[in-house]
């Protein structure tokens, strides 16, 4: 077994842990009549995803062998019930498709946020397998193996493919799925900051893994990348914060940090080391008065997946265009300038209209059928009773609520 496979093998649990990291971030900022929803709808990303991604998801995600279609190539079905894959012992495949796994899990738990405080559980039950099918592995196919890495346009481990591609997805689900009762007129502050910073350290510690999980001459430079980007991206929002008049917060740090780590994940592998720092600074910046876009536009995104990922992928994306270098690449790579930076902007333009449109035809099914929403009752009482019959937190045998 190759160092390279060692890596990757233990980059793919450095992944996985992500997912309960996220859960956590997550569930730290709901309020608490809710968190065990959020936790749940997090944690069933790891029951239906691999079944998924076994059965068909993986196969769609590489396309259709030898067709030699950039576009229609992830019409897959070679490797469908797992046909094939691992067939020759020793040449890492099983661990390559483990870690892409992975990244199939956790990105449609990323969509989990926009839609906190009321979405049928059984809504997202079926939700997740769909869009994991017919948004997310086409969308895999095109950046890694179709028509975007032909352009040539580059996305070294998911700003497009996950960020982005779950941050139009979450635009698209919250406008189906209509606003949080009282949006607008009430304050929903974290019920529990705690557990928002454990989640958030738990985010990067996986994100080690998740940018320089392929291992190869790059994966040092990806590394430190990684370091410098969320570290600036916590400075870059903290400085904005105190800059517009308030005060630097736990919550902003933490926004910060995973906005910095959403931005460098593109780009993780293809600039240099001080270049990371801007790509932090740049996000922590610009997702920080992005998030104020849903107040204005009247959005509904209730954890701001829309304002960090989106946003936050479209930053990091963009800017590979002005800082990518080969001296930080080692394989065949397109410098810097205004051709990769146009090919950077009409991939992700048109990751964004495909994900756009296919997540709200799907949210739109989902509701008109088995319905999308919980009532205004089980939204005022809290879903981690109606919808699962159980609470987090027990007071002397009587639940506790904010």
């Amino acid at each position: 077994m190759s160092g390279d496979t060692v890596w990757i093998l233990a980059a793919t649990a450095l992944v996985l842990l992500m997912v309960p990291g996220l859960a956590l971030f997550y569930g730290g900022m709901v309020r608490s009549k809710n968190v065990l929803n959020m936790l749940n709808m997090n944690m069933y990303c790891l029951g239906i995803v691999p079944i998924v991604w076994a059965v068909l998801g993986y196969s769609i995600s590489i396309g259709a062998g030898g067709s030699g279609n950039g576009w229609l190539g992830f019409f897959g079905f070679d490797n469908f019930w797992m046909n094939g894959v691992g067939a020759t012992p020793g040449d890492g495949e099983m661990a390559g498709w483990a870690f892409g796994l992975t990244f199939a899990v956790i990105t449609p738990a990323l969509i989990s946020g926009a839609v906190a405080d009321r979405m049928k559980f059984s809504a997202w039950m079926v939700f997740v397998p769909l869009w994991s099918l017919l948004v997310y592995s086409p969308v895999v196919f095109w950046v890694y193996s179709g028509w975007i890495i032909d352009l040539p346009a580059h996305d070294y481990a998911g700003g497009t493919a996950i960020h982005i591609n779950a941050g139009v997805a979450a635009l698209a689900t919250v406008l189906v799925l209509g606003k949080r009762r009282g949006f607008g007129k009430e304050a929903w502050p974290p019920h529990n900051l705690p557990l928002v910073v454990l989640g958030t350290g738990i985010l990067w510690f996986g994100w080690f893994g998740f940018n320089s999980g392929l291992g190869g001459p790059d994966a040092g430079q990806a590394l430190t990348n990684t370091f410098l980007a969320g570290a600036a991206g916590l400075v870059g929002w903290m400085i904005t914060e105190v800059a517009t008049g308030g005060k630097s917060t736990a919550l902003g740090m933490c926004s910060g940090i995973v906005a910095g780590l959403v931005a460098i994940t593109p780009a993780a592998g293809f600039v240099g080391t001080m270049s990371s720092i801007l790509f932090g600074l740049a996000a922590g910046v610009i997702c920080f008065f992005a998030i104020k876009l849903k107040d204005r536009f009247g959005y509904d995104d209730s954890l701001d997946v829309v304002g960090i990922h989106m946003v936050g992928g479209i930053v990091g994306g963009l800017l590979i265009g002005l800082f990518a270098s080969d001296a930080a690449f080692t394989g065949e790579f397109e410098e810097a300038g205004a051709t990769l930076l146009w090919n950077q902007f009409i991939s992700i333009v048109v990751v964004m209209v495909f994900s756009f449109v296919v997540t709200f035809i799907i949210a739109k099914v989902l509701d008109a059928t088995i319905g999308l929403r919980v009532s205004d009752d089980a939204e005022l009482q809290g879903l981690d009773s109606t919808e699962h019959g159980e609470t987090a937190y027990i007071n002397d045998g009587s639940f506790t609520r904010i």
